[in-house]
């Protein structure tokens, strides 16, 4: 099919069964083979994994400052990278105070590598045309 061009499909309609004809644009889709990764592309994670990359690790109240975020947002992002594994969690207390230090992991560290390296790429390639 041509750029730009336009297909033609059959749409069912649920309350009759019967189908109608709709017209949609067709786009050619180019896929890259390396695509964002899309836990570390979104601001406050990548802001996370970024100031550990550069720290061995950070407090709680380190990363909400340098990141300017509130506590619930640290926490909710915090905690999907825990889970993708890039970072690691630390809870202990200094006393009575609850402490909680963050570390980038071998993962995290890799994942940023090549996140990193994919934006280069990208602007490298933006800059040539």
């Amino acid at each position: 099919m041509a750029e730009g061009a336009r297909a033609r499909r059959k749409d069912p309609n649920p309350a009759t069964g019967k189908g109608s004809t709709v017209s949609i644009d067709v786009q050619p889709r180019k896929t890259n083979p390396v695509a964002l990764d899309p836990i570390i592309h979104v601001r406050v994670r990548l802001g996370i994994v970024s100031a550990l990359a550069v720290e061995k690790h950070l407090t709680f109240n380190e990363l909400k400052e340098r990141l300017d975020t509130s506590d619930g947002n640290l926490s909710v992002h915090a905690r999907k990278l825990e889970e993708a594994g890039y970072v690691e969690i630390k809870k202990s207390f200094e006393g009575r105070i609850p402490r909680t230090d963050y570390r980038l992991t071998k993962t995290g560290r890799e994942a940023l590598q090549r996140y990193l390296d994919h934006m280069e790429a990208l602007i490298e390639r933006v800059r040539d045309e």
